[in-house]
């Protein structure tokens, strides 16, 4: 929005230019007052013969030239172009714009609404709902989770049964309307560098890595301490809490010495956002179906 001044100075500016437009077109024109078999003449002769004349414009190219004058003119009076003037019909770039959002959603509501009382292996068996879900994955998740959503360092593997947060249909699809915040703490203060380390060596030996015994059976009383209150004594973890399986390869970080110890040290906080507002209720099915059926077709194959 224009404050006053500029406001009028668009308006000003534009009607101005409009008819200075029309009044050099007529200024332009030719040799007033002259009878149509006259020839005007500019007075300006090349090579003795060549004479540069000064005859009217053809009437029928004149008077289309004033007609897209006059459109002008009608135009302005019905859209907004002129400073903060909206036009006798109201007309809003926004107004289109969720004017077509609305007519876009009519269309597919018939569809979704089906997909909305249809069961999760009903869906993944529905082969128009899972390209829905593929657009959906690639339009908001693939960018985290890989156009294959086998993930990325700090993003899960979606195509394996390894969930942090719990299998199946329901916890997916909570994830997907709430998001998800890991919340690991940092252990530095606690265990000192050497503790870091010790804890370090009994993680690699819970899962099945070549540790150095004498630090992992310290590490095993620290661990004892300070992580088993989430990942359990036997390092298989809890998905209530989201607290990962330690036991196995499956390493959203890596399971790499190094990598290990950081997280000992200083924690970690990953965050998925929620999709519940972005997202019609159908579409967060839908998609939970198709993050599913990611798992399972890994799982046939």
């Amino acid at each position: 929005m224009l404050n006053n001044f500029w406001s009028w100075f668009a308006i000003l500016l534009t009607i101005g230019s409009i008819l200075a437009c029309w009044w050099l077109l007529h200024w332009t024109k030719g040799i007033s007052n002259r009878e149509d078999d006259e020839v005007g003449d500019t007075g300006h002769v090349w090579d003795e013969d060549i004479r540069e004349l000064n005859n009217p414009l053809p009437r029928w190219w004149l008077h289309l030239f004033n007609i897209t004058i006059v459109f002008a003119l009608i135009y302005l009076v019905l859209f907004p172009g002129l400073g903060n003037l909206a036009g006798v019909l109201g007309w809003t770039q926004e107004k289109r714009y969720e004017d077509e959002i609305a007519a876009a959603e009519a269309a597919e509501a018939a569809i979704f609404s089906d997909y909305l009382a249809m069961a999760p292996e009903a869906l993944i068996n529905d082969d128009q709902a899972m390209a829905t879900g593929r657009r959906l994955f690639g339009q908001n998740c693939a960018m985290c989770h890989g156009s294959d959503g086998r993930g990325a360092y700090g993003f899960p593997n979606l195509t394996d049964d390894e969930w942090q947060w719990g299998a199946g249909h329901d916890n997916i699809l909570f994830a997907i309307n709430n998001g998800r915040q890991a919340a690991m703490p940092p252990w530095e203060a606690a265990l000192g560098d050497e503790g870091v380390m010790q804890v370090t060596e009994y993680v690699m030996k819970l899962s099945g890595h070549r540790a150095t015994e004498t630090l992992a059976r310290v590490g095993e009383e620290k661990y004892a301490m300070f992580c088993v209150a989430c990942h359990g004594a036997d390092g298989k973890g809890n998905p209530a809490l989201g607290a990962p399986d330690l036991t196995n390869d499956a390493w959203l970080y890596r399971g790499d010495r190094d990598t290990i110890a950081e997280a000992i040290r200083n924690g970690r906080n990953g965050n998925m956002p929620a999709f519940g507002e972005q997202l019609s209720e159908e579409r967060r099915r839908i998609l939970a179906a198709y993050v599913l059926s990611l798992s399972e077709g890994a799982q046939a194959d």
